[in-house]
This record gives C-alpha cells, structure tokens and sequence, in this order.
C-alpha cells in the first residue's frame, strides 16, 4: 500500500525511528499506526539482542537534587556522536524526571518505572533500534541526606552525589563534590573502605616491601604503613583539599560547620 509522508513524519514523531524505518514499519503493518510501533520496537529488542557484546563506553551522565534527595545516572551508548545528540540528551534527562518523580530506590526499580504502558527499560530498548547502537542504563544511584549535592564535569562522562549530615555552606557542597569527582576516592573514610581493598592493598605492599629486601619480620609493619598512607590518599574526608592544597576536606567541612561530615556519596565516570 501506498505510504504518506505525512504518515511517516507522525510515525516518526509517535517513536523517534528513523524516516526510513518508519515507512518500512508501516508498509509492514500496512498502515496499522499500532502495529507500526510494535514493529519499531520489536526491531530495538533485535538491534539490543545483536549488540548486547558491544561495548557502551560513550552516553551522558546526568544529575538533579529535589529537596534532601539527590539522583545521578548515566545512559550509555557506543559512540560520541550519538551521546551528544540533543534527543538522546533529553531521553536521559527524561529518565532522571522519572527516577526522582518516582524516587526510584535502585537501578531495577528505575527500570520498572512506567509511562504510558511502556516500562523505562522497554524505553531504552527502543532508543537502541533509533539509534542503531547498543543503549543502556549504565549506573543509577539515589542519595538522601540533611543536604545534597551533586556535580557533574563538563564532559558529561563523570559525576558525584555527596550528602552531607548537617547544613554547609553551599561552596563547601560543591568543592567537596568537585574532589570527590576529581580525586576519585574509594571511600568516604578508613572505617567504610571495603575490606578487600585494604587487604589488596596489604599485600601489594608487603609483597614491595620483600622485593626491596626489607627484613620478614619488617614487612608486616611496612605494609600496614603503606596501607595507612593510601587511606589517607584515597579516602575523601583524609583526602588533602585541591581547592587550598592544605586542609583535609574534613577539615574544611567543619570549618563550615563543626557538626557536619559526609554520610553518602556516590560517584561514576564512563572513563573508569
């Protein structure tokens, strides 16, 4: 049958698919605008299910504060072209409105999110058949705390939640958000640092420490030195301030106010 281009523009308005994709999809369907959309989105799960070994290592990194809650997520796709794209840029600031309307506890509870009877994961799976590339929900996170802040680099490949227990000054918000997402520390402080990664680091310095011909029974006193040294490098609140290049970041929150420190944070780059 016969199809218009009228019909294919609203098609396309209806899906975001491609011009072409849209009038093969209602030639199929023979212009059932329905069907024509299911088809379109049948065609994303196949786009999704060819590229699922692909790699997502371009996307944007989005984040908001509403009231003492603060979300950040990333939508990833393959290629830098399609991430700057204004629509695909809007899809995941879409889904952020989403996540804090709906304020989604977690990743999968994000994805069961739906509008319009269609969830957010069945969403990104048609940003994939638009986009002919591999789309996904690569990181989500949720922070609540007395106050939040949140800041993503200019790249839009890197970004930080940071709560905070008591009120600061808003400087102080976003300077700490900045070194959390510049220095990328592995912990807010010694006492929730993984124990694995104590550990790891433990034995790479013990392991140092022989190489170098140091006594055996020097070597567990070395290694707990150079575990201490990197706690205090890659911790945020030992970490020193870039800002001053003198205080601690603990140091500067509470100089902002004695009573505050950092309870949450959350931090995510696609370069990682």
């Amino acid at each position: 049958m016969e199809i218009k281009a009228a019909d294919v523009a609203k098609l396309r308005k209806m899906t975001g698919a491609g011009m072409m994709d849209c009038k093969k999809a209602l030639q199929e369907a023979e212009g059932d605008y329905t069907r024509a959309q299911e088809i379109i989105r049948e065609k994303g799960k196949l786009v999704s299910a060819k590229r699922a070994d692909r790699t997502a290592t371009e996307g944007d990194v989005v984040a908001k504060i509403v009231g003492n809650k603060g979300y950040m997520l990333c939508l990833a796709c393959e290629t830098d072209f399609v991430a700057k794209n204004e629509d695909f840029v809007n899809s995941a600031k879409e889904i952020l409105d989403l996540a804090a309307a709906n304020d989604a506890a977690d990743l999968e509870a994000l994805k069961a999110i739906q509008v319009n009877g269609q969830t957010v994961e069945s969403m990104i799976t048609d940003k994939s058949g638009q986009t002919g590339e591999k789309v996904e929900l690569a990181f989500y996170a949720r922070v609540e705390a007395a106050q939040v802040a949140a800041y993503v680099h200019m790249n839009n490949k890197l970004g930080t939640l940071i709560g905070f227990n008591a009120p600061v000054s808003e400087e102080v918000t976003k300077d700490v958000a900045m070194q959390a997402t510049a220095m990328a520390p592995v912990a807010i402080s010694a006492d929730d640092t993984p124990a694995e990664v104590i550990e790891t680091e433990r034995k790479i310095g013990r392991e140092q420490a022989a190489q170098e011909g140091k006594p055996e029974a020097m070597l567990d006193k070395i290694a707990d030195g150079k575990v201490a040294k990197f706690l205090k490098e890659n911790t945020l609140l030992s970490q020193t301030l870039v800002k001053d290049g003198k205080s601690t970041v603990e140091q500067y929150i509470k100089a902002s106010n004695p009573e505050a420190t950092v309870v949450a944070y959350k931090r995510f780059s696609l370069n990682d």
